[in-house]
């Protein structure tokens, strides 16, 4: 399990598992200022809002290359793009300056740091636990634009990026040209785009429309592929391995520098 869904919501397991740690760290430190009279509260929030500045920034920081071409993009966290080793330093760091002076709220802070660690960590292995085994590739059948057939699993390998899409959903679209870049990008993946459930004319049009010139572009009416791999909504991107074990599964739309991160995962 990799998101949770509600109703017409897709939301990220992290995203969800981030909520609910930051909730038992603050609800701990409510509490235990309630018994004790000592508020750790400001000094938590101050640790969340560091490592989540420093998270962000390191990740930018990174891909640099590509955000100084839209550098308000940086501001869209929704790519999910942040180095989480680095915001944990920061919040860390901070935390212990904050509390040099003031020993008495060393141990409500490390309460509820713990408290939130714990329902991340818990949530993190439950998820592990309860998910599958890494699945092959499955054995579906797609169409050429030309509508000749095309066996998926003739492509295993080299490591493949398949993305489920459809020309109604506005993330799909948006994600495109970060698409098209990386698949002329990276010469050594492969890149197969799997529209669900629309024709090839509509496909076609689209792309004429776009101005896109993305290779490997095929057609799945029925949306077979969609149901064989439990995509939850669109875009949905399945990266494998070039033994076509699945590795990686990203429920909405990737920016192009969490494509690079997760592309970066596929290779030895």
């Amino acid at each position: 399990m990799d998101v949770l869904k509600l109703g017409p919501l897709i939301i990220p397991l992290s995203a969800v598992l981030t909520v609910l740690a930051i909730l038992a760290a603050t609800t701990t430190a409510d509490w235990l200022q309630r018994r004790r009279g000592i508020d750790a509260g400001a000094v938590l929030w101050r640790m969340i809002l560091a490592g989540f500045f420093a998270a962000r920034l390191v990740f930018v920081l990174k891909h640099h290359d590509i955000y100084m071409k839209a550098p308000w993009s940086a501001l869209d966290i929704r790519d999910g793009g942040f180095e989480l080793v680095a915001g944990l330093i920061v919040a860390c760091v901070v935390g212990a300056e904050l509390t040099r002076r003031r020993a008495e709220l060393r141990r409500p802070l490390l309460a509820s740091v713990l408290a939130g660690a714990a329902v991340w960590i818990g949530g993190l292995l439950a998820a592990q636990a309860l998910a599958p085994p890494q699945p092959p590739m499955p054995d579906v059948v797609v169409r050429r634009l030309d509508g000749s057939e095309l066996a998926l699993r003739s492509l295993a390998g080299r490591p493949l990026v398949i993305n489920l899409w459809a020309t109604w959903c506005p993330p799909c679209r948006r994600e495109m040209p970060a698409m098209q870049a990386a698949q002329e990008a990276n010469p050594d993946i492969g890149f197969v785009f799997v529209n669900q459930g629309e024709s090839s004319v509509i496909v076609r049009r689209f792309l004429a429309t776009q101005q896109l010139r993305l290779q490997n572009v095929v057609i799945d009416p029925s949306g077979q592929l969609a149901a064989r791999t439990g995509a939850a909504g669109y875009p949905t991107t399945l990266f494998y391995d070039a033994n076509g074990k699945l590795q990686l599964r990203h429920v909405g739309e990737l920016s192009e520098a969490t494509l690079r991160e997760k592309l970066a995962t596929l290779r030895p």
